[in-house]
């Protein structure tokens, strides 16, 4: 890769990155003022983007960073559900960190291979459908298993609601997004 074209990838993963942090101060404020049925989460939009285009490495790193916003968010706004992903809220303990940087890692993974076994326009619905997937599989599966005792209702119910409400949502958006976006920003990247 000549330096032009290092200087203009280095340009746009960092445009993705100002991208995330836009959509996640925005979103944050408009829960904050609206009390949605739903809150979709799309922060993830930039990372299985970044997955597709950049490859699995530049993906898992703006996943971490994905991680890193849930860990200060959950930090400095405190929810009855910060404890799940900062250490440093109220009951949280190391373990909120797995489930608060793993899955937005993840997220910057799946989608690449996805899309590498299906190059179409499926593919890059079935990568966007599926990186939104991983985040919700596998923050759930991290609640179940390293926190279901500090619920004291039914952690099933509970998990089952999130995900009828946001996760269904959450995937349709971010496969939508990546079907649209991606062949543009694949234009652009050379």
């Amino acid at each position: 890769m000549n330096q032009k074209n290092k200087s203009r990838q280095v340009a746009q993963i960092s445009l993705l990155l100002a991208t995330m942090v836009v959509i996640e101060f925005i979103s944050q404020m408009i829960f904050a003022a609206f009390p949605l049925p739903i809150k979709p989460s799309i922060t993830s939009i930039p990372v299985i983007i970044a997955s597709i285009i950049y490859g699995p490495k530049i993906g898992a790193t703006l996943g971490g960073f994905m991680g890193i916003m849930s860990v200060v968010r959950n930090s400095i706004i405190i929810l009855p559900t910060s404890y799940l992903f900062s250490p440093f809220a109220p009951d949280g303990n190391w373990r909120s960190l797995i489930i608060a940087l793993l899955p937005r890692i993840l997220i910057g993974i799946f989608p690449y291979f996805i899309y590498k076994v299906l190059s179409t326009r499926t593919g890059l619905f079935l990568s966007g459908l599926s990186g939104a997937l991983t985040n919700t599989v596998f923050v759930f599966l991290g609640i179940y298993l390293l926190f279901s005792g500090v619920y004291s209702g039914n952690i099933q119910t509970l998990l089952a609601a999130v995900f009828t409400n946001n996760a269904i949502a959450e995937m349709l958006i971010a496969a939508v997004v990546t079907t649209a976006t991606v062949p543009v920003l694949q234009r652009l990247k050379y």
